[in-house]
C-alpha cells in the first residue's frame, strides 16, 4: 500500500510522470529467477504444453476508496519425467503498477525485485548475459503491456506464483473499471476471481460481466459489493467433449458510488488527504470547438474513409447550444468557414458534406493549421461572437509528421503554447503506428489537454467517436480547489482548466498538522450560472481512515556558481548538471509559465577583472520575478530585495532580518543568507546570498537559485530550469575511462540526441551556504546543447522582467 500511493501520489503531480516498473528478475542459485513484474492476466505455456498442468488460478480484488488492490496466485505442475523450461506471460494494464512478485519452487520463495523502466532495460540485459532468467514488458495492444518470462522448472515438480499489483481507479463516463485479462490455456480444477469493494459513500451500482460468457452478476449492497466467479471445469469447456477452455478474455468490473451535492470526498489519516471531486447534477457548459483533421497523402485509403465516418458521427452529436469549425489540412491551409457556427441542423449536415467531400493529398503543416484554429477562436471571441460563459478547445487528428511549413517539433510546441497563452484546451488524436505520439502528447499537456493514439484497426471509427464522447460535455471551466495555507504543506496540481461529465478531480496533499478536527476547503468553478458555481468557504470533512500516502518526491532544479545548473531526480537517484557561458550582463529566461503569468529571470555578472588564465566567470547577480496572476513582482540582486504587490512596495536589505505575510505572497528573510519566497497555490523558491570577501582581487558577491514544490507549475512551463520541472526522460550508457580518472564518459540517450557526458559533481548550498553538498551529476557539455530545447541564445531576453 505503501508504495501503492507513492506512485499514485507521483502519477498525480504530474501526467507525464507514471512510474512503468518493467524488469522481472529472479536470481539465482540452481538458475532460479531473481526479480519480476507482471499484472492482471496470467497463463503459462510450455515447449511440452500437455506437460505441464495448471493446477489453480486465484485472482483475489479489494477496492477502497478506488484503491484496488488485487493478489493473483496460480500453481503449475511440470508432469515431465525430466526439467523442462515454463513460459509465464501475463497482461499488465498500462495504468497499473506492481508492489510484489514472489514464486514458491520445491519450498523455496524467491522474491521478486521490481525495476522502473530506465534501469529495467540495463538490468535485464545484464541478467541474460549471464544466464539468468529475467523478463522485460512491452506493449500488447491499446490498454495492456504483456510481460512474458521462462522458468525451469525440475521433473514432478510445481511452481507458486503470487502476484500483487494496485491501481488507482480512474472514473470515466460516471463509471469505475476494475479489467482482468484471463487465459489459463487449458481447464482448471481451481479457479476463481474474487471482489470486495468498499466505497465510504455507498455504492450506487456494481456491474461485472466477462466478454467469454453470456450471464451477467449483479451483487449490489448498501456500502460493499462482493463478486465470485468460480466455474466448474464443465462450465470452462468449449463443449461437453471439449479439452478447450472457453475462458479467454476479459472479466470486467464496473461499478459508482454514490455521490452527495457536495465537494466531494476528502480522506485524512496520518498527515495526508486526498480529495475525490466529482459534483453531481451539474448543467454542462456551452463548447466552443475547432476540428483540425489531417488530409495530406498519408491519410488516404481506410484512415481518411474512418475519419469521415467518425467526423459524420461527431458532428450529428455537437450540441445545438455549441459552436464548432473545422479545419483541414494538408501542406495548405483550408477552413471550412472564416468563423465559428452554431451547431444548427443544417450546419451540422453542410459540415458533414463538407467533410465527405475532399480527398487526400499534399504534405503535412501542422503548424501553421494549429494556429489558423488559434486565431479563429480567438477573433471570434474578441469579436463576441462566442457565449461569453463557453469554453473553448481545439481537436487535433493527424497521422504524420509535420514535413511542410515549420518542421521542428519543438518549434511547434512554443509556438503553439504561445499562441493559446492558456486560454484554450488542445486535444492531440495520433492516428496509426507512425506518428509522432511523444510531441503530441507534450504539446497536448502543454495547453492542458490530452493526447491519445488511435490504433489503425476496424474500430477506429468508434476509437475517435470515444474520445469524443469523453469531452463533449464540460461541467466546469477553470477549476481551483484551494485548500488553508496553515493546514496543507504541499499539494500535487489542484488547478484544471475543465471538468468533464463523467470524469473526477483527484488531489492529494501534505498536512502541515496531523490533529485536526476539521479540514476546510474551497472550490471556485466558472459554470452556467453568473460568477462562479460552486463557492463554498468552510466545510466539515469526515475523517476516514482507509489510506496511507508517503511524502511526495519532487524533481529540485537549482542554479548557482558561475552559473551551474543541476537537475535532481530523487526517484532515480541521480542529476544531471551544466554550465552556461555568456557574457556579463546577459539576461537568461529561467522560468516562464504563460499558464498562470509567472516569470523567473536571471541578469549574468562578471568578476572584478579577467583572471590571469584569461577565463571570464560570469554568475547570476539580478533576479527577476512576476506572478501576473497574484499581481506581485520581486527583485532581488546582490544588495536588495524589492517586493511589490498591489500597489506597496518594500524594500529589504539582505542586513535585515524579517518575515512579511501577503494575500499572495509570504517572504522570509534569513539575514546575510536567504530568502524564502512562497507564491500562493504556486512555486516556491530560495534565492541564496554568497558573499565573497570584498577584497578579493577578482571575484565578487553572487545569487544562487533553487526551486521547491515547482511540480504545482502548469504543464506549459518552459525556460532553461522550468523546462525540467515535470521530469525527463533519458538513458546513460557505454561508461569508459575519461580525461580526469575519477570523472568516466559515459553516452547519453536524450530527447533523440546521442550526448557525450561526463560524470562529475556540483554542489548544493542549501544546507551548508559555505561548503555546500557535493551532489554527483552527468555534466552535458557546450552550455546543455542536446539536453536543454534549442540553445541556450533562445533563452536570452532583453529585460529582467521582459518575455522576449
Amino acid at each position: 500500500i505503501l508504495l501503492g500511493y507513492i506512485l499514485i501520489f507521483m502519477t498525480i503531480i504530474h501526467p507525464l510522470f507514471v512510474v512503468v516498473l518493467l524488469l522481472f528478475c529472479i536470481s539465482s542459485a540452481k538458475g532460479m529467477p531473481r526479480s519480476l513484474i507482471c499484472n492482471q492476466c496470467m497463463y503459462f505455456v510450455a515447449h511440452s504444453v500437455q506437460m505441464v498442468e495448471v493446477l489453480s488460478v486465484t485472482v483475489h480484488c479489494t477496492v477502497a476508496s478506488r484503491f484496488a488492490h488485487t493478489v493473483m496466485t496460480s500453481s503449475a505442475l511440470n508432469k515431465a519425467n525430466s526439467s523442462q523450461e515454463i513460459f509465464f506471460e501475463v497482461d499488465l494494464p498500462k495504468t497499473a503498477f506492481i508492489t510484489n512478485f514472489s514464486m514458491e519452487i520445491e519450498g523455496q520463495i524467491y522474491v521478486g525485485v521490481v525495476n522502473e523502466k530506465e534501469q529495467a532495460k540495463k538490468q535485464y540485459e545484464k541478467a541474460v548475459s549471464s544466464g539468468r532468467t529475467a523478463g522485460l514488458v512491452k506493449a500488447s495492444g491499446r490498454k495492456m503491456e504483456k510481460f512474458s518470462v521462462s522458468v525451469n522448472i525440475a521433473a514432478e515438480s510445481n511452481v507458486t506464483f503470487i502476484l500483487t499489483y494496485e491501481e488507482l481507479l480512474r472514473r470515466k463516463f460516471g463509471k469505475y473499471e476494475i479489467l482482468t485479462r484471463i487465459n489459463p490455456k487449458q481447464l482448471v480444477e481451481n479457479f476463481q476471481i474474487v471482489a470486495d469493494i468498499y466505497e465510504p459513500q455507498g455504492i450506487a451500482f456494481v456491474d461485472a460481466h466477462a466478454t467469454f460468457l453470456s450471464n451477467e452478476l449483479l451483487p449490489l449492497v448498501e456500502k460493499t459489493a462482493h463478486i465470485f466467479f468460480s466455474p466448474t471445469l464443465d462450465q470452462q469447456r468449449k463443449c461437453p467433449e471439449c479439452d478447450g477452455s472457453l475462458i479467454n478474455g476479459d472479466f470486467i468490473i464496473k461499478y459508482d458510488v454514490k455521490r452527495a451535492s457536495s465537494l466531494g470526498d476528502i480522506q485524512i489519516v496520518n498527515g495526508y488527504f486526498v480529495h475525490f471531486f466529482a459534483p453531481p447534477d451539474l448543467p454542462r457548459i456551452r463548447k466552443n470547438v475547432m476540428f483540425v483533421n489531417d488530409r495530406s497523402w498519408s491519410m488516404s485509403g481506410t484512415r481518411m474513409v474512418q475519419s469521415r465516418l467518425a467526423m459524420e458521427s461527431i458532428l450529428s452529436d455537437v450540441h445545438p447550444e455549441d459552436y464548432f469549425g473545422i479545419i483541414l489540412f494538408n501542406d495548405r491551409i483550408e477552413p471550412w468557414k472564416e468563423s465559428l457556427t452554431k451547431a444548427t441542423e443544417e450546419n451540422v449536415d453542410e459540415a458533414i458534406k463538407f467533410v465527405w467531400q475532399l480527398s487526400p493529398k499534399g504534405g503535412t503543416n501542422i503548424n501553421d493549421a494549429v494556429i489558423k484554429a488559434i486565431h479563429m477562436l480567438q477573433d471570434d471571441r474578441r469579436n463576441k461572437k462566442l457565449p461569453e460563459r463557453s469554453v473553448d478547445m481545439i481537436i487535433l487528428l493527424t497521422d504524420g509528421m509535420p514535413n511542410t511549413g515549420e518542421r521542428n517539433l519543438q518549434r511547434i510546441q512554443q509556438n503553439v503554447c504561445k499562441a493559446i497563452g492558456g486560454n484554450m484546451t488542445l486535444f492531440c488524436l495520433g492516428f496509426g503506428d507512425y506518428v509522432d505520439y511523444s510531441f503530441l502528447d507534450v504539446m497536448a499537456k502543454q495547453n492542458n489537454g490530452v493526447a491519445r493514439r488511435i490504433y489503425e484497426a476496424s474500430d477506429a471509427t468508434l476509437q475517435l467517436q470515444g474520445f469524443y464522447d469523453e469531452v463533449a460535455s464540460p461541467l466546469l471551466s477553470a477549476v481551483d480547489l484551494r485548500y488553508p495555507d496553515n493546514a496543507v504543506d504541499s499539494l500535487t496540481p489542484h488547478h484544471f482548466s475543465q471538468l468533464f461529465n463523467g470524469s473526477e478531480i483527484v488531489v492529494a496533499g501534505r498536512l502541515s498538522e496531523n490533529d485536526m478536527d476539521n479540514f476546510l476547503v474551497e472550490v471556485f468553478a466558472n459554470g452556467v450560472g453568473e460568477g462562479q458555481v460552486i463557492q463554498c468557504p468552510y466545510m466539515y470533512i469526515f475523517l476516514c481512515v482507509l489510506l496511507l500516502l508517503p511524502p511526495c518526491h519532487y524533481i529540485f532544479c537549482s542554479v548557482d556558481g558561475d552559473p551551474h545548473f543541476m537537475i535532481e531526480l530523487p526517484e532515480r537517484e541521480d542529476a544531471l548538471c551544466f554550465n552556461i557561458n555568456d557574457s556579463p550582463g546577459t539576461i537568461f529566461n529561467l522560468v516562464k509559465d504563460p499558464s498562470i503569468g509567472l516569470l523567473v529571470n536571471g541578469q549574468t555578472i562578471g568578476d572584478k577583472m579577467v583572471a590571469p588564465d584569461g577565463k571570464v566567470n560570469t554568475y547570476f547577480g539580478r533576479l527577476g520575478v512576476v506572478h501576473h496572476s497574484l499581481g506581485v513582482r520581486l527583485e532581488v540582486t546582490t544588495e536588495y530585495i524589492t517586493l511589490s504587490q498591489d500597489g506597496q512596495k518594500v524594500k529589504l536589505l539582505w542586513s535585515d532580518q524579517a518575515s512579511l505575510k501577503g494575500p499572495s505572497v509570504d517572504l522570509l528573510l534569513t539575514k546575510d543568507r536567504s530568502v524564502k519566497v512562497t507564491l500562493r497555490d504556486s512555486v516556491k523558491f530560495v534565492i541564496l546570498l554568497h558573499k565573497v570577501w570584498k577584497m578579493h582581487p577578482y571575484h565578487q558577491d553572487y545569487l544562487g537559485f533553487y526551486t521547491l514544490d515547482s511540480h504545482l507549475l502548469s504543464p506549459s512551463v518552459h525556460g532553461l530550469l522550468g523546462q525540467f520541472y515535470h521530469g525527463i526522460e533519458f538513458e546513460v550508457g557505454d561508461q569508459r575511462p575519461g580525461e580526469v580518472p575519477e570523472k568516466p564518459d559515459a553516452t547519453m540517450y536524450v530527447k533523440g540526441h546521442q550526448l557525450n557526458v561526463t560524470r562529475g559533481w556540483q554542489r548544493d548550498f542549501r544546507k551548508d551556504l559555505k561548503r555546500g553538498k557535493n551532489v554527483p551529476c552527468w555534466f552535458i557539455h557546450s552550455n546543455g546543447t542536446g539536453l536543454i530545447d534549442g540553445s541556450a541564445e533562445d533563452y536570452i531576453v532583453s529585460g529582467l522582467f521582459k518575455t522576449v
